[in-house]
């Protein structure tokens, strides 16, 4: 039986922005949680950044202003999450699912929340279309890490 400790574990682990999905759900099937609990978990807390992030990410880069060594690591941030619009701006909000379902590093739902952000896109659509490929991903992950599919 998987403890409270490992549920949180993977649920903050699916949160954060550098592990995301391919952190978390193979921590879940580590800890034996069966594919489709580790699923819903790691969509979950994959999910529940989101909506705070398009809410307040206006009011995040203005109090990062504030400071310099604060300003220049949001520049430094948001500047490199500019370089990865094409996608988006060539296919919309198709491709914010596009850019988010993609399991690979610097894709995910924070950068698809920091470009959607950047390009100006309506928060609640903009939510939408990140919780598709949140989910999108989650299915490429959650197969690759049981083995039915392999990447390379």
């Amino acid at each position: 039986m998987v403890s409270i400790n490992e549920i949180l574990h993977v649920f903050i682990l699916s949160a954060l922005p550098v592990s995301e999905l391919r952190g978390g759900i193979p921590l879940a099937i580590y800890y034996g949680m069966n594919p489709v609990e580790a699923y819903l978990l790691c969509i979950a807390g994959n999910a529940f950044p989101v909506p705070f992030l398009l809410l307040f990410l206006e009011k995040i880069r203005m109090l990062a202003e504030r400071w310099s060594f604060t300003s220049k690591f949001f520049r430094y941030i948001m500047d490199r999450t500019e370089k990865k619009k094409g996608v988006i701006e060539k296919y919309g909000y198709a491709g914010l699912t596009i850019f988010v379902a993609i399991p690979l590093p610097i894709t995910g739902a924070w950068t698809g929340s920091l470009l959607a952000f950047i390009l100006g896109l309506k928060t609640s659509k903009s939510f939408l279309f990140i919780f598709l490929g949140i989910l999108i991903a989650g299915i490429i992950v959650a197969l690759t890490s049981i083995g039915l599919i392999s990447l390379f």
